[in-house]
């Protein structure tokens, strides 16, 4: 029997060019790369390597790419981090329909004391955009909205809500 995927959305299989590129760190090269000794020096260089190339790719400096180990951390990081900027604002946007990783850092903040909007979608899992709009207050730090639904499948105008 074959078997037929259809939530990569959620997950897709690693291309095979990059399972290859990473075996040796599981077995050869597996040190801490925070570590001092040389064999954990191997790899934070294979890191370095890698934080370059992502870098070139995206005209960014290395120092700001961080890697993680997942979605979730990467959205904590990048809404904590965020805020930590912004510590005058207190207002968190983002919709109703959100990935958990980023709902459960909505209801995190609630319980600080920050102003959480999370906008509804309509019937067919569409944001409205004058809601954002609206919703968007001088005291707004971040607004956290998906660009494909990983439920539903449904895209957000991500260039639309950024012009808004």
């Amino acid at each position: 029997m074959k078997t037929v995927y259809v939530d990569n959305n959620a997950t897709t299989m690693v291309a095979p060019e990059v399972k290859e590129a990473i075996l040796p760190y599981f077995s050869e090269f597996y040190g801490n790369p925070s570590s001092m000794h040389f064999f954990g020096g191997q790899v934070q260089k294979k890191v370095n390597e890698a934080r370059d190339k992502v870098a070139d790719l995206l005209g960014a400096d290395p120092t700001e790419i961080v890697f993680t180990s997942c979605g979730t951390e990467s959205d904590n990081a990048a809404i904590l981090g965020t805020l930590d900027s912004y510590l005058d604002k207190r207002h968190f946007i983002t919709s109703r329909v959100e990935h958990a990783a980023v709902n459960n850092v909505a209801s995190y903040l609630g319980r600080k004391g920050y102003r959480v909007t999370e906008l509804l979608v309509d019937r067919k899992g569409r944001l409205d955009l004058d809601d954002l709009r609206e919703a968007i207050t001088d005291q707004t730090a971040v607004v956290s909205i998906m660009y494909a639904n990983n439920e539903t499948g449904v895209i957000f105008p991500s260039k639309k809500l950024v012009r808004s």
